[in-house]
């Protein structure tokens, strides 16, 4: 069935992340399985449009969300347009899917007095430094969670005032850095040659190994909070209270678009429904009731 060619050219040409890949072959087998279980069907190379179906209504049963179930749908894909590519069929039977509808999650951002208050509750100490830098670093450049932690120490340009960030399938794009980052940066990394490490990575444990997503997730987590009643805290809140606030700052939104690494405008074109801030202020400002209670 090719699964691992398939896998192959995803990480060697595509240039697919880790994550994606273990996602992908996850999806695979367990369409594998229930194609092997539900309709004796071993080989998944060639199959009718009918069987993808069947297995959307059983991951529908099973109360996978619609967004869940399209990204399994979208593995599928990309496995039969690889075996288009190679020769072995001739047409897609996921060709003429329609995704699911999916209802869009609107994130709320963090408010600009929460991150100043978080920013400022950090131990003094290497992992206490480290992890304020961690939280200064995501809301400063709005980058991924595995952006920061693939950072290399040669990737900071103070000169410059740029990072190098490395992002999704290894496409590269300079971020600015504020002068505060800067300093923070300056000031971490004499503490972190300190730490007997091999690691060429910005930040590094107390022993001197990789951070891994969890650490950050736990620190964003840990710090957000104590400060915060948000259902959702997470880095991924951080990038949107980044885009959030300069959009409701007057940043021009291309420009958003371009320190984000967002290839469509309407990725980034999300963040106009969440000016949070701004609509309340409006609102009261403009509404006749309040206009007359003045």
């Amino acid at each position: 069935m090719y699964f691992s060619n398939f896998f192959d050219y995803l990480s060697n040409e595509k240039k697919y992340s880790k994550n994606t890949i273990t996602a992908y072959k996850k999806d695979l087998n367990t369409f594998h399985d229930f194609c092997k279980d539900e309709h004796g069907i071993n080989n998944i190379s060639k199959i009718p449009y009918s069987i993808i179906r069947s297995w959307i209504v059983n991951l529908s049963d099973s109360n996978l969300s619609p967004l869940t179930i399209n990204r399994k749908i979208s593995a599928l894909s990309r496995y039969y347009d690889f075996l288009i590519k190679i020769e072995q069929i001739k047409d897609s039977p996921t060709k003429n899917h329609k995704r699911l509808k999916v209802q869009p999650k609107i994130i709320i951002p963090f408010s600009e007095d929460e991150v100043f208050t978080v920013i400022n509750v950090f131990e003094d100490s290497f992992e206490g430094k480290r992890d304020m830098l961690i939280i200064e670093t995501l809301y400063s450049t709005g980058i991924r969670r595995d952006e920061l932690i693939k950072i290399k120490i040669s990737d900071v340009f103070f000169d410059e005032s740029l990072i190098k960030v490395h992002g999704k399938r290894n496409k590269e794009r300079l971020v600015p850095m504020l002068p505060t980052l800067s300093e923070k940066m300056k000031d971490y990394i004499k503490l972190r040659s300190n730490i007997s490490s091999s690691k060429s990575n910005l930040f590094i444990t107390s022993r001197g190994a990789q951070i891994g997503p969890s650490l950050v997730y736990r620190v964003v987590k840990k710090y957000f909070s104590k400060v915060s009643s948000k259902v959702k805290i997470s880095p991924h809140v951080l990038r949107h209270s980044f885009a959030t606030h300069l959009l409701n700052n007057g940043a021009d939104i291309n420009t958003i678009k371009e320190i984000l690494g967002h290839s469509s405008l309407a990725s980034t074109q999300i963040y106009t429904k969440i000016k949070l801030p701004k609509i309340i202020s409006d609102y009261k400002n403009n509404h006749p009731r309040e206009i007359k209670n003045r």
